[in-house]
């Protein structure tokens, strides 16, 4: 977590825009527990893990999206729905709390 929080002063102090993904909110079984964070750059890295998988990916999505309009959004992972396969281990679902951080460039 400490090498995130590095990577977010980085980018503040080089006026990068970025959006920090946190999971503000769990009920049943998720993969990952309230606050834990994933910063997404605008070129699509990422870097820790709000959980993974398909769930990851639609807050992924989100975040792409939260560059172009600027708004920060929640957005509700439903880790309920039956998948194929027997190695499901998650039931449950997440709110992602999705911030994009947009500085301002001196010009």
């Amino acid at each position: 977590m400490k090498e995130l929080y590095r990577d977010i002063e980085a980018l503040l102090e080089q006026q990068e825009p970025f959006v920090v993904a946190t999971v503000v909110g769990t009920r049943g079984s998720t993969p990952r527990k309230t606050s834990a964070k994933m910063l997404v750059r605008r070129d699509g890295r990422i870097q820790g893990t709000i959980g993974g998988g398909c769930g990851e990916a639609e807050v992924w999505s989100a975040a792409m999206e939260a560059f172009e309009d600027g708004k920060p959004r929640i957005v509700t992972v439903d880790l309920t729905a039956p998948i194929d396969g027997p190695d499901k281990i998650c039931g449950g679902l997440m709110d992602i709390f999705v911030e994009p951080i947009l500085p301002l460039k001196n010009t």
